[in-house]
């Protein structure tokens, strides 16, 4: 088994990856660093692959930073960077690595707002088999609930 996490150097992702390292140091897994490289809009021509191979650049960028502080932690890691919006990227990568959680971070968007433009953390609570571990920002300033 492993932990997915979908890291993306966002706002959400620095304590989403602390947090899955925490859980798969606890369970002794492999963590799973996914980036969902597609590009937004049809996928053909050359300006689709301009687009993808510089997202795919950045994709990897971020996931050395976090494959860094994984094996800091002494955590076994691997990287995958898939050409699939990260939704999908994340629940295919789930299904092949026997995903325990995938964890993923949340940021600055309204629970409507993911509901309407679909975020990534929206789309897995609903489309997941998986169970789904959404790591708000340590400065979230959401209310508390009772």
């Amino acid at each position: 088994m492993s932990v997915v996490l979908g890291y993306d150097e966002s706002p959400g992702a620095a304590r989403a990856l602390r947090i899955a390292i925490e859980v798969a140091a606890a369970y002794g897994e492999e963590l799973v660093l996914v980036y969902g490289a597609a590009a937004p809009g049809l996928r053909d021509g050359a300006e689709y692959r301009s687009h993808y191979e510089a997202i795919r650049q950045a994709g990897r960028t971020g996931l050395e930073h976090a494959l860094t502080a994984a094996e800091e932690a002494g955590v076994p890691a691997s990287v995958e960077v898939l050409d699939e919006r990260p939704a999908q990227a994340l629940l295919d990568a789930a299904e092949r690595h026997g995903g325990r959680v995938i964890v993923v971070g949340t940021w600055g968007e309204s629970p409507m707002r993911g509901a309407l433009l679909g975020s990534t953390p929206h789309k897995l609570l609903h489309m997941s088999t998986v169970p789904v571990l959404c790591v708000p920002t340590e400065d979230d300033d959401t209310p508390d609930r009772p």
